[in-house]
């Protein structure tokens, strides 16, 4: 019995999902994870699971321990690198978040809205002992992250819909903001001030501060935030650090062509 073209391509359509979501399985466990496992949290029989991760395991995408069980593999460290490399502006603003990082003392971040999360694409750690710890690849709520909201207030409102219908609107500690109504007020008051405020709404005793970054067109494409616990960053303080914040996306929006025309100067609106 010969196979249709069509059923031969969804055949290798499933086999690709599948591998992707063996890999996202084990990317989303710290533990190393025998294939009884993976094969539970799949669904999956237990054979087509073991030809799968001798697949995976060729490639180096994962590796096997001694003991039998499963972890990703380097290949994916090397392949995330180059791809995280080939972003241009990881490597235009690496500068000013280390500058940020020394004027601060905090943790810097840049961002990229995708899928409804914000992704860290480079970031330089804070100087203090006690300091929010940094990692390329971290993902965070938009609707209740600086950086997030920094990006959603000054996005049309077609795409913030969309943003808002990929996830529910969960509280994450008792400051999360979690109805429409109270986000889009917030993201009024991103837009009159120049930047953006996380009160403590994605973990207790953090703060953060954050302002878009735009390109030659005028779009906002990422956001810059300065990340510390609520003890150092207090509300007296986040003037300052926002216009730190603002001073550094305001530079490497112009290196990306942002020539600001009719926005006017977000950092003479900190004051305000």
């Amino acid at each position: 019995m010969t196979h249709s073209s069509s059923e031969r391509t969804t055949y290798r359509v499933q086999v690709l999902e599948r591998a992707i979501n063996v890999l996202q399985t084990l990317a989303d466990d710290p533990r190393e994870l025998a294939a009884a496992e993976i094969a539970g949290r799949l669904s999956l029989h237990k054979s087509t699971i073991h030809r799968l991760l001798m697949v995976l395991d060729r490639h180096g995408l994962i590796r096997r321990s001694e003991a039998g069980r499963y972890a990703l593999g380097l290949r994916l460290f090397e392949l995330g690198n180059r791809a995280v490399k080939g972003v241009r502006l990881r490597e235009q603003a690496q500068p000013y978040l280390e500058r940020l990082t020394r004027e601060t003392g905090e943790t810097a971040h840049v961002c990229v809205l995708d899928k409804g999360d914000m992704l860290s694409i480079a970031h330089a750690e804070g100087l203090r002992s006690v300091r929010m710890p940094a990692t390329v690849g971290r993902r965070t709520p938009a609707y209740c992250s600086a950086v997030g909201k920094a990006m959603l207030a000054y996005l049309p409102q077609a795409a913030v819909d969309d943003v808002l219908a990929a996830r529910p609107l969960s509280a994450l500690t008792d400051k999360t903001i979690v109805t429409r109504a109270a986000l889009l007020a917030d993201l009024h008051q991103v837009r009159m001030r120049g930047y953006a405020i996380d009160n403590e709404e994605i973990e207790k005793g953090l703060r953060c501060v954050g302002a878009p970054v735009r390109n030659y067109s005028g779009h906002v494409v990422a956001a810059i935030s300065v990340a510390g616990p609520a003890f150092r960053i207090t509300r007296s303080r986040v003037p300052v650090v926002a216009h730190a914040v603002l001073a550094a996306t305001s530079k490497l929006s112009a290196e990306l062509g942002y020539r600001r025309r009719e926005h006017g100067d977000a950092r003479s609106q900190i004051a305000r």
